[in-house]
């Protein structure tokens, strides 16, 4: 421990991303990346802002993007938020939205960074066990709590929740803000941004890292109650006032107006997760129902530890996670079509 930290930095526990390998030719399904490349619109419109321009700040409110996501979704400007990446829009809501003394709840299988912002920003939390079928029950948050936070599908499961159960839940804890983290919900699920005029306790957040091909942009959103989102832009504009650059703008911008290629490159991955889930139950394979764009497996008789590393020794990398309950399943990203075969493959020689 340095002498010039400051004191809670010796208690913080870093989120660890997953792997990002540097060796050639392997078949990459661990960080659940699209395998299709971002829409050729987005494309040309980040490689038009690669001029002069970049000398000048842009826009701080980010007005292009926030149009294009409100023309979207139906909704207005003032229903929006825009960050570099989810994870950064994830920060400022539990900063600005979260510190209330009570408890904030989410699933004890969920995403890792929860806990981690938990730790940053000196927030109590209880982690709400899923049920047996790794399904949340809307009946366990019926409870005092300062908050609740859910991924949509849910992350590592890829079990979604159906928007009347969301509603069962806005409806029971009319005094918190609920917030549904919908980093998949293009690969199947329905989206809850719907819901948002209705429930003033509602926020949605998105990334454009996966069903738009993005990741390496690093641009996530929110849609809620205007209150929500002044909230967030409080924070914001007293932490980073121009969080997303020129590029990121425009290119994200034409990712949400280019519906095409949006709605095609999902089915293509959606196909494929039914082909893998097929591919692996002829395997004697255990996969839950997924609507994101991986698949969270378990094989009865062999141990999936063992599983990730004989599959990386042929070259192909998959997620697994250690916690106890889910010690036994591999998260498998779907990939392109060649790339889950070679999965399949390697599978049925282990």
């Amino acid at each position: 421990m340095s002498k010039f930290w400051s004191p809670f930095v010796k208690d913080l526990v870093p989120y660890v991303p997953g792997e990002q390998p540097k060796l050639a030719k392997l078949v990459k399904l661990n960080t659940n990346e699209n395998p299709y490349g971002p829409s050729p619109k987005a494309i040309a419109a980040m490689q038009a802002e690669v001029n002069d321009n970049l000398r000048l700040y842009p826009d701080p409110n980010s007005d292009r993007l926030k149009q294009a996501v409100a023309d979207y979704y139906g909704v207005q400007t003032n229903q929006v938020f825009v960050g570099n990446g989810s994870d950064e829009v994830l920060a400022h809501a539990f900063h600005g939205l979260f510190q209330h003394g009570q408890p904030l709840l989410f699933p004890d299988i969920s995403y890792s960074f929860y806990p981690v912002y938990c730790g940053l920003y000196g927030i109590d939390f209880v982690q709400v066990p899923l049920d047996k079928q790794f399904r949340i029950s809307v009946e366990d948050y019926v409870r005092p709590n300062g908050g609740i936070i859910f991924p949509n599908p849910n992350a590592p499961t890829g079990c979604v929740l159906a928007l009347d159960a969301i509603e069962r839940l806005l409806k029971a804890n009319p005094d918190s803000v609920v917030l549904v983290d919908e980093a998949y919900i293009d690969f199947g699920g329905e989206t809850a941004i719907s819901l948002v005029d209705q429930y003033p306790n509602l926020l949605v957040t998105q990334t454009l890292s996966k069903s738009r091909s993005l990741a390496g942009l690093r641009v996530g959103l929110a849609v809620g109650h205007p209150d929500l989102i002044e909230a967030l832009e409080r924070i914001k504009n007293s932490f980073n006032s121009y969080p997303l650059d020129r590029i990121a703008i425009a290119g994200a911008a034409a990712a949400f107006e280019d519906r095409t290629y949006f709605e095609q490159t999902c089915q293509k991955v959606i196909d494929s997760r039914e082909a893998v889930v097929t591919g692996l139950q002829k395997l004697g394979f255990e996969v839950l129902p997924s609507a994101a764009n991986f698949v969270f497996a378990r094989h009865p008789d062999k141990d999936a530890a063992t599983l990730a590393a004989g599959l990386r020794e042929q070259g192909v990398i998959v997620r697994h996670f250690k916690q106890q309950r889910i010690a036994q399943f591999l998260r498998l990203t779907i990939g392109t079509p060649e790339q889950n075969q070679a999965l399949l493959d390697a599978l049925q020689g282990l």
